[in-house]
Formats: structure tokens, C-alpha cells, sequence
């Protein structure tokens, strides 16, 4: 089952994180008291909350990626054939942690994703986590758009993020 790896992977996130601020000395900040934890109006923590806090991988300020086909205003044909293509970062394969890179993903259809969450996985985000660098496929006659969004080896989007503009096809 997919969420199984993912939810190991936020539970190890959160861990580390836990483990981080337990670690203070006594001198950083006092510990409060059961009666200051019953006052405090802050909610608790969410999983979500803290995976969105944490520390993004760096992306370069002339880092970009686009498309080289098909391009904006194209008129296709199925299977379509889609390039991609990146500068002043390297692609590599989801989970390696090299400087300066990442792995695709295409966004079809769809808006951008919450760029503090790892990028979702289903029919509207495909990952390329192979290192790929360019697909075939087949979607219904009609207008389309797409979108390249880089993450990093964890699926995060870099900061800043690496996307390209809007594309919008037409598939005869």
C-alpha cells in the first residue's frame, strides 16, 4: 500500500523533530508547567503542520524547467509526446540527495499543490522519480493543460520552487 512508506516517512520526520526540540538545554527555554499547558489556547500540532515546517531543499535562482514539446497553443495527437527540460540543476532519481537537483513532476489539468507538502501522487500529478526526462501519454480530445513542478528526494517542492509556465494543448 503507498501510504504505508509516506506514513513512515512522517512519523521518522516528526521523530526527528521531536527529538530536536527535546534536546534543549534547560538554559533555552523554561519548562512549562501542567497548568501553562492546560491555559494555552494553541492548538496542537497536526501532522501536516509539522511536515510543512520542515526545511526545504534550496533550488539556485536561475534554476528552471520547461517543456520542449509540446508547446503552448500546440494542437497533438495520441500518444503525446512530452520532453522536459531543465537548467542550472541536475535531475536525478527520487531519494538521492545530491546538491542542485531533483526529479519531475507533471501536473495535468490542475492547479499547483500546497508547495509546503510533499507533491500528491495520483491521475493529475505524475511523478518521474525514475529520472525521467520525457513520456508518452494519452488523455481525452480537448483542452488540456500542463505544468512541470521539480521536487526535491523527498517529492517537497524546492525554495523557491522550480516550475514551469502553463502550457494549454488541444488533443484532436
Amino acid at each position: 500500500m503507498r501510504l504505508k512508506p509516506r506514513l513512515f516517512l512522517v512519523t521518522m520526520m516528526t521523530s526527528l523533530l521531536l527529538a530536536g526540540a527535546c534536546s534543549q538545554s534547560e538554559t533555552d527555554a523554561p519548562e512549562p508547567s501542567a497548568s501553562d499547558a492546560l491555559a494555552s489556547n494553541e492548538p496542537e500540532p497536526t501532522v501536516v503542520d509539522v511536515v510543512a515546517a520542515l526545511p526545504r531543499t534550496a533550488s539556485p535562482a536561475d534554476a528552471r524547467v520547461f517543456f520542449i514539446t509540446p508547446e503552448n497553443g500546440d494542437t497533438v495527437s495520441n500518444p503525446i509526446n512530452i520532453e522536459f527540460g531543465i537548467e542550472a540543476m541536475s535531475v536525478v532519481a527520487a531519494g538521492e540527495t545530491q546538491a542542485h537537483s531533483g526529479h519531475h513532476h507533471l501536473l495535468i489539468d490542475t492547479g499547483l499543490p500546497n508547495l509546503a507538502l510533499p507533491i500528491p501522487a495520483d491521475s493529475n500529478h505524475i511523478h518521474f522519480g525514475d529520472a525521467s526526462t520525457s513520456t508518452q501519454l494519452t488523455l481525452d480530445s480537448g483542452k488540456h493543460t500542463l505544468r512541470l513542478l521539480l521536487g526535491d528526494h523527498l517529492h517537497f517542492p524546492h525554495d523557491p520552487p522550480i516550475m514551469s509556465e502553463l502550457v494549454t494543448i488541444t488533443v484532436k
